[in-house]
């Protein structure tokens, strides 16, 4: 939004190439290392305020501040721990943790661990608070439109 059409193009290259080269492997060790960066600085601020938002709509903010200031620093990534462990302690359910890739098992701290398994009426309610937040952005964006333009 603030850098317009080119900032979207720009952003939209850089996760590409994180998604495509990203990775630590063999093949992508001697420069796929510099998307994988380049992508976790451009979403710093948006990754925090995201979680940020999901908890000012929760109609459990304490909670999911606590959680997202607690367990953040605990996910694989740099940024998405952020509005994940806020989702969490918004929820009040347990996020992440173990998880198989290519067929071995990855063991991963849980986010809101003390917390209980996620059931599938949690989707629903996930989903709830996740539009709560957009309808939420987009009136903190308009507002804002509002004022720039006078």
């Amino acid at each position: 939004m603030l850098f317009g059409l080119p900032g979207i193009a720009a952003y939209k290259a850089i996760n590409t190439l994180d998604s495509m080269i990203g990775h630590r492997t063999p093949r992508h060790e001697a420069f796929g290392w510099a998307s994988a960066r380049l992508d976790d600085g451009v979403n710093l601020l948006p990754a925090r305020l995201t979680g940020l938002l999901f908890a000012l709509v929760s109609g459990r903010p304490v909670a999911a501040l606590r959680c997202m200031w607690r367990d953040a620093g605990r996910h694989r990534s740099p940024n998405a721990g952020w509005p994940e462990a806020a989702m969490a302690g918004a929820l009040g359910i347990r996020l992440s943790g173990p998880r198989i890739y290519d067929d071995r098992v990855s063991d991963e701290p849980w986010l809101n661990g003390e917390a209980p398994d996620p059931a599938p009426a949690d989707l629903r309610r996930a989903l709830g608070l996740y539009r709560r937040a957009m309808g939420a952005l987009l009136l903190g964006l308009t507002a804002a439109a509002a004022v720039w333009q006078g």
